[in-house]
């Protein structure tokens, strides 16, 4: 093969959608609003080709191209996988709800794939200004997404906070990252850890300013106390759609970066952040749950028990050993389904002129229709950790990863939150189940929608028998990091 192709081979998935999206801008320019239509086909059609192509180039082996700047390694292949498969579904969920809303626009689905560009570049990325790049292209994608809506006073309040907030944290991240060059010169995260292996983190003020600075970046994008106050409006704020799509496949990027920066290049500093990342999962637990249960708006009660799984998240990351990170790589694609299936439910259950997003457009949904009362209660326990569900197994297993590095006390910490956690999820199903309907019309969707959202809640059980499999294959996937 040639040189170059050889070089360029493990980015012809981020070569072809970055084509892709481009060339979708330009058709959409000469479509009318009757033929919006082939922007969603070949939005949808960008996306299963990136999967393809992503499969066909995976060798099982690590490599790296343009100097160790991009990664091409089991993890990356995993995660960009979810991140199509997760779009994919956000793009299919969201079509009936831009359209009854005068949205049903190209721009929707372009931005949505620039996002879906940024997440890939951050899950391959071996440097930290390539991490910085895709960082900035996703958080600007979002920017423009939350504030879609131009004619709601609410997505443009929410537009606002995020992405004053969001260039605050992205600053504080950037100077970290340039903290970490002047102690080890270098911008390559194999290289910077490296520069500190040996080196005493409490005799070296700079590193640790710099490993502060670059923890505050990371909790912002989790949405880690204390760095949580942009979930719950923008969540709110954000036309569900959107609010969907934040939800779920930037979670699997903000763990790309997570492990590239804190086990790839700071593995050795582990004693340090792991105190810091202790404090940071009980207040996430804590705060998240505990506020959740006075939501009487499922997007704001969503956005809290989302700051509340990060705390959980971050459990599996802070017990700094491989079997650790896998269980947190398990749990986060976990989470990301449930939250999908989540607000696939909101927009199901949304019309032209309603949002279904008050926990009283609940009510009585068994009795309006049997079976989406049963998928959403079926998402509910998931999130609660009610066996046999995955979300069950996914908090058994970073639960574990704490008990096994002797923090017995967290893990029983946990447990109590996660009870606690169990009260609102719960509320969801007594009010679908006990009371009467406060909406009597009919649900009506696309077949693409019931199908996937079927498919969606199911696998939460379904997916069982297999768990061992998929735990598998998330511990292998961070082998050459751990």
């Amino acid at each position: 093969m040639n040189p170059i192709l050889t070089e360029l081979a493990p980015l012809f998935p981020e070569i072809f959608v970055l084509a892709m999206a481009c060339a979708i801008l330009l058709i959409d320019l000469s479509l009318s609003q009757e033929r919006r239509h082939v922007s969603f086909g070949l939005a949808l059609l960008t996306l299963a080709g990136a999967a393809a192509l992503t499969l066909s180039d995976h060798s099982g082996a690590a490599r790296s191209v343009f100097h160790g700047m991009f990664l091409d390694d089991l993890m990356s292949d995993v995660l960009k996988l979810g991140i199509y498969a997760l779009t994919f579904t956000v793009f299919v969920y969201s079509r009936a709800y831009l359209a009854a809303r005068g949205m049903y626009r190209g721009e929707y689905f372009v931005l949505g794939l620039f996002g879906v560009l940024g997440m890939m570049v951050m899950a391959s990325a071996g440097h930290l200004l390539v991490l910085y790049l895709g960082l900035e292209l996703l958080s600007l994608s979002l920017y423009a997404m939350v504030a879609f809506q131009r004619d709601s006073y609410p997505a443009t309040e929410a537009a606002m906070k995020y992405f004053v907030l969001g260039a605050l944290a992205s600053g504080m991240l950037l100077y970290g990252m340039s903290m970490l060059y002047g102690v080890t010169g270098s911008l390559d995260i194999a290289a910077v850890r490296q520069a500190v292996t040996g080196v005493s983190a409490a005799n070296n003020v700079v590193l640790i300013f710099g490993l502060v600075f670059v923890l505050v970046g990371l909790a912002f994008k989790l949405g880690a106390v204390p760095f949580h106050m942009w979930i719950p409006d923008v969540y709110h704020g954000a036309p569900t759609s959107v609010t969907l799509y934040i939800a779920t496949a930037p979670k699997l990027a903000a763990f790309a970066m997570v492990l590239r920066l804190l086990v790839g290049g700071l593995q050795d500093l582990a004693v340090a952040w792991q105190d810091m990342l202790i404090i940071m999962a009980i207040l996430s637990m804590a705060v998240g749950n505990v506020i959740a249960i006075a939501q009487t708006n499922l997007k704001r009660m969503l956005a809290y028990s989302a700051i509340s799984h990060m705390g959980f998240f971050l459990l599996g990351i802070l017990s700094a050993g491989a079997n650790g990170y896998g269980s947190a790589l398990f749990y986060i694609l976990v989470y990301a389904v449930m939250s999908l299936g989540a607000f696939g439910m909101v927009l199901l259950l949304s019309r032209a002129g309603h949002e279904a997003e008050q926990l009283d457009d609940f009510r009585g949904l068994n009795q309006r229709s049997p079976w989406y009362a049963f998928l959403m209660l079926l998402l509910m326990f998931s999130m609660a950790g009610v066996p046999p569900t995955a979300g069950f197994y996914a908090k058994l297993a970073v639960i574990q990863s704490v008990v096994q590095v002797d923090l017995v006390w967290l893990a029983a910490v946990a447990v109590l939150f996660s009870v606690i956690g169990a009260f609102y999820y719960l509320r969801v199903v007594k009010l679908m189940y006990f009371d009467a309907p406060a909406d009597t019309n009919a649900i009506q969707s696309g077949l693409d929608m019931r199908a996937l959202l079927t498919v969606n809640a199911l696998a939460l059980v379904a997916v069982t028998p297999w768990l061992g499999a998929f735990l598998d294959l998330c511990s292998r996937a961070i082998l050459t990091l751990a």
